[in-house]
């Protein structure tokens, strides 16, 4: 009986005992400071890895200028390889612009030295015939004085025949021929019909008379001659 008194009594001791003070941080064990220090520590560590984003950023921005300067590297070539070819091909433009210059100069040079030599060339042919035809004018003027001292009609018209003679072979040096028309076939390239007439034993289209003597030169009519023709 005694000892369930006491135990009793001891049970209210222990249930009597003053508690700890709520408001006093309970003091955290070892495990639990080690898992407190764990969850904390990958925010304190934040801040390093925010420093380390400035070095991760360069590194990106390098890898971007290197994907850009790939991707741009080819068009570039191709830019300075048509900047050189439009170089290039403008020296040949201007060498060929020069040349040209040079070929047109030319040319003009040669058109004034050729105009200058048919120029003088047709002035000493003009010249050389002139200088054959003085001589059948000394002779006119000759004819003429002596027709005005002598009055001989058979004497003048003897020396006129020879003035005629002497012109005539001048003319013929210089390539002149005599068109032949009478008694041939009309040629309208030849001869100029002036009229026609009925003409006995001449067939239709013959030229039986001339009224003006036509003349070639070199080969080339440089006057038809007037004609009758029979019709």
């Amino acid at each position: 009986m005694q000892n369930d008194t006491d135990k009793q009594a001891d049970g209210e001791e222990r249930t009597s005992a003053p508690e700890p003070d709520k408001l006093t941080t309970a003091q955290p064990e070892p495990e639990e400071a080690e898992e407190v220090a764990a969850t904390e520590e990958p925010e304190a560590a934040e801040p390093e890895a925010g420093e380390a984003e400035p070095e991760a950023t360069a590194e990106g921005e390098d890898e971007a200028v290197t994907e850009w300067a790939d991707e741009t590297g080819p068009e570039a070539g191709e830019e300075d390889a048509i900047a050189a070819d439009l170089a290039r091909a403008r020296a040949e433009a201007e060498s060929y612009l020069d040349d040209l210059r040079r070929l047109q100069a030319d040319f003009d040079n040669y058109r004034k030295r050729t105009l200058r030599e048919q120029t003088a060339r047709t002035a000493s042919a003009s010249q050389a015939l002139v200088a054959r035809l003085l001589p059948v004018l000394d002779n006119f003027e000759l004819a003429v004085s002596a027709a005005e001292q002598s009055r001989d009609f058979d004497r003048m018209l003897k020396g006129v025949e020879m003035v005629l003679g002497a012109l005539r072979e001048v003319l013929e040096g210089e390539g002149l021929v005599k068109i032949e028309a009478e008694g041939k076939p009309f040629d309208p390239e030849r001869h100029e019909a002036v009229i026609a007439v009925e003409q006995e034993g001449s067939e239709p289209g013959m030229v039986v008379d001339i009224v003006r003597a036509g003349y070639e030169l070199g080969g080339k009519v440089l006057r038809p001659a007037m004609v009758k023709v029979a019709k």
